[in-house]
């Protein structure tokens, strides 16, 4: 999808894990739909309410939580803002007193085995994550819509043109490839960081992106900080074991920290060799990606099954290279063009690309993010996410249960470290050298996700979903 204008602020977005097309839109989509019922027939006017998924939400969505996300969206609740630790309460009292309270105001009797279909056969024709909301109305007949997650949290409605669900201003330097960037570059001589910022300015003043953008920095390091103290077995039937709260303590000596600034010094203290630095990047993504398996809150960056990259990579740059807020900031901008460039020209939803689409994409993203703060030039920050993708294309996506646990936590930490690789081979290079561009690598991603076999995306068809000894009746 060319000629969008989709904002930094579209690329990362605060939500609730475990998945950004799985979790986060749904419940996007069930927000939409009460917003359609409320401005049509009133809310007063539904008896009833059904909710039928197809494709992949279907057949992995108990696993990353797609009825669960649904219920609190037509309760009213928004991701951003939900206590998270009242969750399971607001879902047990809806479950076992067979009631809904739409928008928190209108009660309708639900029963959620009966009023939320899993249709695991059908797959709708724009997109493999479909959803549909049926009202049925005391006077008004029947209202239904449905709607399609196509990745990153963005929701389209059916009929409806994508663009149309993106706020779509005229934007100073518009861009669709990697070609506009270095064009608007030599143009103007602006980092890439510069060009998004004036961008970003056509909807908010350049006070509140930066303060937003820090604000979207100290979630993920929130996020980073939790899940490195938190030990246990994460939710869903794998018995998945925590394991960077453990690395932490083994990295500490078991040291006790009250919070991230003296986790932060600790981790200082004891040195910057490579084996130690190493570890400490696995430990932040593999602790941003525990939290979202675990229903916490997190940043989709690009999205929730690849959410752990891009802090793993920042938190690296902060901790071991001194690295500033005005570091992050200027990763950020420029991370989330590249996220931007790889929507418009192939996509980042795993469900129609695999996980090249998601962790390829995030490690992109960083490898970027972190040349661009590291010293090097637009062209090196190109050439960096073109490394990293390059070298993540043809990756499937093979959740085992549906859940995003097996491979996809550790996979974060593989995109973290190719990312800071990508971003080292790229300082070290000359860009006029190189014979694949970034818009050669997003094409070449677009065309291996349509000749992917599609058990190969979300699907918990193929791969190690069906080869290690795990049923999804067991998740």
């Amino acid at each position: 999808m060319k000629d969008e204008s989709i904002s930094v602020f579209d690329i990362f977005k605060i939500g609730i894990g475990p998945s950004s097309s799985h979790t986060l839109g749904p419940w996007r989509a069930a927000q939409q739909f009460l917003n359609r019922l409320e401005a049509t027939v009133g809310l007063e006017e539904v008896a009833q309410l059904k909710i039928f998924l197809f494709g992949s939400l279907a057949k992995t969505g108990k696993g990353h939580g797609t009825n669960i996300a649904v219920i609190l969206g037509l309760s009213g609740h928004d991701p951003v803002s939900i206590d998270t630790g009242e969750m399971d309460t607001i879902l047990e009292q809806i479950v076992s007193s067979q009631m809904i309270a739409l928008n928190g105001l209108v009660k309708i009797s639900f029963t959620e085995k009966e009023d939320i279909v899993f249709l695991m056969k059908e797959t709708l024709p724009f997109h493999p994550n479909g959803i549909r909301f049926v009202a049925h109305c005391k006077n008004a007949g029947e209202v239904s819509e449905t709607y399609f997650s196509v990745g990153g949290g963005f929701v389209v409605q059916e009929g409806s043109d994508e663009k149309a669900n993106v706020n779509m201003p005229e934007l100073p330097y518009p861009i669709d490839y990697s070609v506009d960037l270095l064009r608007w570059h030599q143009k103007s001589g602006m980092a890439i960081w510069e060009i998004v910022l004036e961008n970003e300015k056509t909807w908010r003043d350049e006070t509140a992106v930066r303060n937003d953008l820090l604000n979207i920095w100290h979630v993920m390091r929130e996020c980073i900080f939790l899940g490195a103290h938190t030990h246990g077995i994460l939710p869903g039937g794998l018995k998945v074991k925590r394991r960077a709260a453990a690395l932490s303590d083994r990295l500490l000596d078991g040291e006790s920290c009250e919070d991230y600034d003296v986790w932060l010094d600790a981790m200082r203290k004891r040195g910057s060799g490579f084996q130690y630095t190493l570890d400490w990047v696995s430990c932040f993504a593999l602790a941003v990606n525990e939290q979202n398996a675990s229903y916490s809150r997190v940043v989709t960056a690009p999205t929730n099954g690849a959410a752990g990259v891009i802090p793993a990579v920042i938190q690296y740059h902060v901790a071991f290279c001194n690295g500033s807020e005005e570091d992050v900031f200027r990763f950020l901008l420029t991370a989330g063009e590249i996220g931007s460039i790889f929507k418009k020209g192939a996509t980042i939803s795993a469900a129609m690309g695999g996980c090249q689409a998601e962790i390829g994409v995030s490690s992109a993203m960083a490898a970027a993010g972190l040349t661009a703060v590291s010293g090097g030039s637009v062209e090196q920050c190109l050439m960096a996410a073109e490394i990293a993708m390059e070298h993540h294309l043809g990756m499937t996506c093979d959740p085992v249960g549906g859940l995003v646990q097996i491979p996809c936590i550790e996979r974060n930490t593989m995109g973290a470290i190719k990312a800071i690789t990508a971003s080292q081979l790229a300082l070290q290079s000359d860009p006029e050298n190189a014979k694949v561009s970034l818009d050669n690598v997003v094409s070449t991603m677009w065309q291996t996700a349509l000749d992917m076999n599609h058990r190969y995306k979300e699907t918990s068809e193929a791969g190690l979903a069906v080869n290690i000894p795990i049923s999804l009746s067991e998740c």
